[in-house]
């Protein structure tokens, strides 16, 4: 399956549809679409901590959401209004702070639906600390 934006088409619509995500200071990165997959990263700063100096539940969460959009996106064009229907999560492992990479891969892209699974790992150690499979509604062409 081929990607159908660049790494760049990709950066320049999340920065003007979702300043949120890859603006400035949110430690967001896209680094890499292949076939069927992308790879971001976020640098987990104290903002993403929760007590004990482990990355929050929710950023992972967030990461891991994010990920799956951009890899649909990647795959079908700029539909901003793709939007998640269902999530599941497994957090494995305690993530360490710092940088945190997503590898998200396309299981099913079909015209109405699109499933994708995003393994989390630290990238000091590069083990997977959380893996989730998230399911997207594709709204119909108009």
């Amino acid at each position: 399956m081929k990607p159908v934006m660049t790494l760049h088409e990709l950066q320049s619509f999340l920065t003007d549809e979702f300043p949120q995500v890859m603006g400035p200071d949110s430690g967001f990165t896209l680094d890499a679409v292949g076939d069927g997959s992308i790879t971001m990263k976020l640098i987990a700063a104290d903002r993403h901590l929760r007590p004990g100096g482990t990355v929050s539940g929710p950023t992972l969460f967030t990461l891991a959401d994010v990920s799956a959009y951009v890899a649909i996106l990647a795959h079908i064009g700029p539909v901003a209004l793709a939007v998640t229907t269902n999530m599941s999560i497994n957090f494995l492992i305690k993530p360490p702070p710092g940088t945190l990479v997503a590898k998200a891969s396309i299981l099913k892209l079909g015209k109405r639906l699109a499933v994708v699974e995003v393994a989390i790992s630290g990238k000091a150690d590069a083990r997977t600390v959380c893996h989730a499979v998230a399911t997207y509604s594709i709204p119909p062409e108009r």
